[in-house]
């Protein structure tokens, strides 16, 4: 293992870069993208792009360690989670680099054999480092972290790729659950790279701005 440790500013900043390089985030104005909840909007991210670009993946990843090593502690963990689906390819990553052994959380019993939902060796009184591809408002990761709590184990800190930062309840969300969140880059981020590379017409990155500062009120309007 040998990480090293950019300001977190620097790795916000290249962190948004390559998403935007690989096409992993995309903002239009025009045609707003659905979201899964049924509401519209402007951005759009796929963090699931970053497993087919090497040199992205590899970096991302060592940021990841880098950041959780730096912000959580350098032996606060015995295992790595992966979130299925999307979370099980970088827990497995970060784990390799962390020197730790890897397991995987499933959304929900599989409904035969052991029935379990933690697939792998997780044992009692390990400490826990969850890692997904993404957060949004902090929801699916409380239900990873009951299911990892079940086994005896802890978890306290969830990493992610990207987080949404914009909505505001997400980290007292997941701070009122036990669980700090870490993460290498926002919408934010995203949104001023985009500016620094002229990637999109100002029209488009203006409304994203405007998405970005209220969200539900944009969306209300674009309904």
């Amino acid at each position: 293992m040998s990480l090293t440790f950019p300001a977190r500013e620097e790795i916000a900043r290249l962190s948004a870069r390559m998403l935007l390089e690989i096409k992993a985030v995309d903002f239009n104005a025009e045609a707003p993208f659905t979201y899964a909840s049924g509401l519209k909007g402007p951005t759009y991210v796929d963090c699931r792009r970053i497993i087919s670009f090497p040199r992205v993946r590899q970096t991302l990843m060592d940021f990841m360690a880098a950041t959780v090593m730096r912000d959580a502690g350098f032996e606060v963990f015995d295992n790595v989670a992966g979130g299925e689906t999307a979370g099980i390819p970088f827990g497995a990553m970060v784990a390799e680099r962390l020197g730790l052994p890897m397991t995987y959380v499933r959304k929900k019993p599989k409904g035969y054999g052991r029935n379990a939902r933690i697939e792998g060796v997780m044992t009692e009184g390990q400490r826990v480092l969850l890692v997904e591809d993404l957060t949004t408002d902090g929801g699916s990761k409380l239900s990873f972290v009951d299911a990892i709590r079940e086994t005896g184990a802890s978890c306290a800190h969830t990493a992610v790729i990207f987080y949404y930062g914009i909505f505001p309840e997400t980290t007292q969300r997941l701070a009122d659950h036990g669980v700090t969140l870490h993460h290498l880059c926002t919408w934010w981020d995203v949104l001023a790279e985009a500016r620094a590379q002229e990637a999109f017409d100002e029209h488009t990155l203006t409304e994203v701005e405007t998405f970005l500062t209220n969200p539900r009120e944009w969306q209300a309007a674009n309904s």
